[in-house]
């Protein structure tokens, strides 16, 4: 009963959404308000302004998950050993984790800013003396990826840390009597045995990126221009800078299309991992 009224009350505003999709509805004529069904969609197909939400959106979801995962595998290899240290360390990393997206989308605003943040300040000890961060086009892009990856990386390393820990120990005392080397067990052992902690992980991450707001729109409204107008953020635009409820609804349907669909490859592969480990392939 309970999964069924999770079920019942995920559907309404889902169902809702696909039927504010086939409207022509703006909140300022609201006299125009009627079908035109599959109009909304189609429109997508010759607007230039879609395609740079779709490509900024997909760009956005690989920088940060692939870094992550990366940053996230690095540093869960340095704590595999369950020592005191390691643990306080991995504690200490989960810090970034426990702020608000939009909080820590805020602090970064501060200390990016051209006029007194710090961090301007330490990149112009270097050289950099007119980093506009956020501000300039050719570097929004690497500032919220930037956030980003420094938030939720301590997310990827916790369940990659966990995974590590949990492998058995028999293939690597195996391995170390043979004295194998270390590349070919972390390769040929470690990654293999790993991989399903590695998709359950980047699963989460490419969920959570495609549809990110809070730290792009705290940080840059979307811009400079149209530079950072993911679907999130030009969904809340549409509807609440243009009225434009249909298109609103229209673009929140084909990220969900697009999420449902990546969701679907990461887990028919994690699928195809979890049988192949139980032998049955």
């Amino acid at each position: 009963m309970p999964a069924l009224l999770v079920t019942v009350w995920i559907l309404i505003p889902f169902l809702t959404a696909i039927y504010y999709s086939l409207l022509r509805y703006r909140l300022s004529l609201p006299q125009l308000r009627g079908f035109i069904w599959f109009d909304n969609y189609l429109q997508f197909l010759t607007d230039a302004r879609f395609w740079g939400t779709v490509q900024v959106s997909l760009t956005y979801t690989v920088l940060t998950v692939v870094i992550e995962l990366l940053l996230g595998l690095g540093i869960a290899l340095l704590l595999q050993r369950p020592t005191r240290f390691n643990n306080l360390v991995s504690m200490l990393l989960l810090l970034p984790l426990m702020v608000a997206p939009a909080l820590a989308a805020l602090m970064w605003k501060l200390m990016t800013n051209p006029n007194f943040g710090v961090l301007n300040y330490l990149v112009s000890l270097v050289g950099f003396t007119d980093f506009r961060w956020a501000s300039s086009p050719s570097s929004a892009l690497f500032t919220v990826v930037l956030v980003d990856v420094w938030v939720y990386t301590p997310f990827i390393m916790v369940l990659l840390l966990a995974g590590l820990r949990s492998l058995p120990k028999q293939p690597f005392e195996a391995a170390a009597l043979d004295g194998v080397p270390k590349s070919f067990v972390f390769f040929r052992i470690t990654l293999p045995m790993l991989m399903p902690y590695i998709l359950t992980a980047s699963l989460f991450r490419m969920l959570e990126s495609i549809q990110q707001f809070d730290i792009i729109y705290a940080m840059t409204q979307g811009g400079p221009g149209n530079t950072l107008t993911v679907f999130q953020v030009e969904s809340y635009l549409q509807f609440f800078q243009f009225t434009n409820v249909g298109r609103s609804a229209a673009l929140l349907m084909v990220l969900w299309a697009i999420t449902f669909a990546l969701s679907n490859v990461f887990v028919k592969n994690w699928l195809r991992l979890r049988e192949r480990a139980h032998g049955n392939v």
